[in-house]
Formats: C-alpha cells, structure tokens, sequence
C-alpha cells in the first residue's frame, strides 16, 4: 500500500508525461522554470491526480534527459508550494490541495437568449461606432502623448479631457460647467455609486428615484447604503407633494427626456423641484442619459444650469458612443467635489490615460459632433418604422415619448390583453418586449403597455419583429 492508499505513477508513455517533455527541451537557463510550470500546471489540471507517486529525481532526470539537481529542485519547490508532498523513504506523491480549474472563462455580458426580435430598450446600435475615426485619434493620441502622461493620472481625469467636455456640455446641453468641477467617470453607474457614498457620508439615508424609473438607480444607491424611495411621476415630471413628504436628502431625476415615460419636465415642475432642494438643504442628481437625441423638438437644456450649487449632473457616451467604453463624466457642486474626488482616487485613481486622451482628442476635432449627427439620422429612421409598424399591425395603439430618446412607450387596446397573456405569445414566437411595469411600483397593470426599443435593430428587422408580435397573437 502506499501512503495514499491507492498508488499510480507516471511512466513515460502517459499523458501527464508528455506535459513535461516539452519544458526538458527549454533552454539551459529557463529549463528548472519551465519543469516547474509543467509540473505546476499538470497537478493543478488534473493531468497529475492527487495521490499519483512521481518517479524518483534520479529517474526522472535520466527519462527526460536533464540533470538530476534539476529535477530535485523542481520536487522541492511545489513540496514547499502545497502541490507534492514527499515522504521520507516513500517518494513524491502528488497532494490533494490542488484543484482543477475551469480552462475557458465565462461570458457575462448581458444579451437576449434566442430572441427573433429584440425590442428591449436601453442599446445603441454598436454598428455605428466610428471605428476608423477613432482609429486615427488613438494614432494621433499615441504620436503626441509624453512620457510623463502615462503615469498615474489626476483622479477627476485629464485636464485636456475636462476641459474639452466642459465646453461640449455647455455648447449641447447649456449646463456651467467648470472644468475644475468636471470628474471623469466610468460611465453613469459610477457616478451614480460615487455620490451615493459621499452623501452616505454626509448622514443621508433615503434618496427619492422616479416612479416609473430606471431599476439601476435604486440598486446602485443601495449599494451604497441608501434606501431608494420610489416618487410617482405627473404628466410634468416628478410631483412634488410626495416628494416633499418623502423627507429625501436627495433625489434622482431624467428631467430632459424621463425615463421611461420619455416626458420632459415642465418649466414648473423644474423650478418646483429645484425650489425643493434649496428649502431642505437637498441635493438633485440629473441622469442626462439620452440628452443628444432629439427628433420633434428643440432640444431641452439641462436642468444643472438652473442652479449648479443645487444640481450633480451625470452623462456618459455609452449611448452616442458605446457602453464598452465606460467613460462619462460628472458634474458636482462646489460643497461636493472635494469629497467626490477623495472618493474616485481611492476607487480607482483615475481612467485610463490613454482613452481619456482619446476621447478629448475626439471631442476637440469634431468627430464626436459628426458621430452624433450620424446616429440622430439613424435613430429617427428606426422610429418613425416603428411607429409605421406598430400603427400598421396593432391599430389603434396609441404611441408616446417618441419626440426624443432611443425607445417608446406603446399603449396597446385592451383586445390585445391581459398583459400576462400578451407577453406569453410573444416570449414564445421568440420577441423579447419588456412591459412599463417593469419599471416602476405606481404604473397601472390592467392594459397593455410596453417599452420597446429600436436604436439597436434596422428598419427591416423593426418591421419584421413587429409583424412577428401580431402573428404570435393571431396564433
């Protein structure tokens, strides 16, 4: 018997063998490091399994034609590591502290599973992101940066960066914007945390967030140690006779283009809501998520312009570039910045260099201006078929938020209903559709509502999974 009760050895004819062949054929200097990550890598796979005895360093050495101090050394540095363990006059055995690891990784990107259409909101068309426009900036950025640049960088970001999205948001969205107050963020979600911990900090609890709203808002300031208190919505944006009952310290809002109602606030309801914040000491987060898009209307300047002091305002191009980037940006007020940087360095000291430089560099040129004209034309194309479509197969919907943004709201006649009914047949022809309820506790439950987007999909493929959604319920 042997000292794991069952002995197998390794002889030169097996599988675990020729794992070390090719590590004898190193050379001379890297030959000990490369046994060694043989052995290492065959035990930790399980081509070594716990409980295999290994010839002795003599052998060994004479099969794989390498000295036997070699071969000793190897032994004696994964005994020391856990990976074999040696009995005095009983030989080398494999021990059984290893595991075997799972050789492919994971892919968990969120994506449909199997849908024939996808309608659900919230994507770009990732087709239109301008590869050989930033192609030739990450040239330029690559020719021009110095040295010194790619050290640790200022951890509210670039100030080429800051400065160029301070003049952007000023020109686009009317918000005063200092560049000293400007924080490069890894996108809205990281916003989002870094003010719910700052505001945590300061003795908040409770944060108000739309009713319907985005389901990120709540779960992202609960991470941060706030309750989200749900605050029903008016046809002029977020009532304010909850919200000041609410005892909120602050409040989440989509004031440009709500999301998902895709209401904008009334003037009133604005100066309401900033009139708020400045009686109980509050603060308003402004979520300017699609502010870029718009197709009806004049474009409705942010509501941080109002009152900078009052306002955090929040952004990112995940939309008008790519959410893969995760680059946005983050307005504060004076009483914040200090406490929100302090909190970004010790996140993450900063985003990358060399994409902050890109981006800026791409703002500076004017690419970023074109990329955004390209995708409006796109945008408005996809929805005007989609609303074609739904008025050609679903008569009688009644079609809303359509004026702006990347999605809609469809309001289907009660013949179309129950809604449990109606996303059944469609989940079943293959039509990912998400309902209103979805986002928000206060929306009605008994007609038919959806939140379809279209952004990402082609007008033929709109049309397409519309017709598909009513041959599903003729079915």
């Amino acid at each position: 018997m042997t000292p794991s009760g069952a002995a197998s050895e390794i002889t030169p004819s097996g599988p675990a063998w020729e794992l070390l062949v090719p590590a004898a054929s190193a050379p001379a200097r890297a030959r000990g490091r490369a046994l060694q990550a043989a052995l290492r890598e065959a035990v930790r796979t399980g081509r070594l399994a716990p409980g295999t005895r290994l010839p002795s360093s003599r052998e060994l050495a004479a099969d794989l034609g390498v000295s036997r101090g070699l071969v000793t050394e190897a032994y004696e540095q994964l005994t020391a590591e856990g990976y074999l363990r040696s009995d005095r006059g009983a030989g080398t055995w494999v021990g059984g502290a290893a595991r075997a690891a799972h050789p492919r990784a994971r892919d968990l990107a969120p994506r449909p599973a199997g849908a024939r259409a996808d309608f659900l909101p919230g994507t770009p068309d990732l087709s239109l992101f301008p590869r050989a426009a930033w192609a030739a900036a990450q040239r330029g950025v690559l020719a021009e940066l110095p040295h010194r640049a790619l050290g640790y960088p200022d951890p509210r970001g670039l100030p080429r960066l800051r400065t160029a999205l301070a003049e952007l948001l000023a020109r686009r969205r009317g918000v005063v914007a200092d560049p000293e107050r400007v924080i490069v963020v890894s996108g809205v979600a990281q916003a989002t945390t870094l003010l719910g911990l700052v505001l945590h900090a300061r003795g908040v609890r409770a944060i108000g967030v739309e009713d319907p709203g985005s389901p990120e808002h709540g779960a992202l300031y609960a991470s941060a140690g706030l309750d989200a208190v749900p605050l029903p919505l008016d046809g002029e944006g977020l009532a304010t006779g909850p919200l000041k009952e609410s005892g909120v310290g602050a409040v989440v809002t989509t004031p440009a283009h709500q999301f998902p109602s895709g209401i904008a606030y009334s003037a009133r309801r604005r100066t309401e809501l900033l009139d708020w914040a400045r009686s109980v000491d509050g603060l308003v987060v402004e979520d300017d998520y699609d502010g870029d898009f718009r197709y009806d209307r004049a474009p409705v300047g942010a509501l941080q312009g109002l009152d900078p002091e009052r306002v955090a305002y929040t952004g990112s191009v995940s939309k008008s570039l790519a959410p893969g980037l995760r680059l946005g940006w983050l307005l504060v007020p004076a009483a914040l910045a200090e406490e929100v940087v302090e909190r970004k360095r010790t996140m993450d000291l900063g985003n990358p260099v060399v994409d902050q430089a890109l981006l800026a560099r791409f703002v500076e040129r004017g690419d970023y201006d074109r990329q955004l004209r390209r995708c409006q034309r796109a945008y408005r194309e996809r929805r005007d078929t989609l609303v074609s479509a739904l008025e050609e197969h679903f008569p009688g919907a009644e079609v809303s938020g359509i004026a702006a943004g990347l999605h809609v709201i469809a309001a289907l006649p009660g013949r179309y209903g129950p809604p449990e009914y109606f996303l059944e047949r469609t989940a079943a022809a293959g039509v990912a559709v998400r309902p209103l309820t979805d986002y928000g506790r206060t929306v009605e439950r008994a007609d038919v509502r959806l939140v379809l987007g279209y952004a990402h999909q082609s007008p033929a493929r709109i049309r397409d999974g519309v017709r598909l959604m009513a041959q599903a319920l003729r079915a």
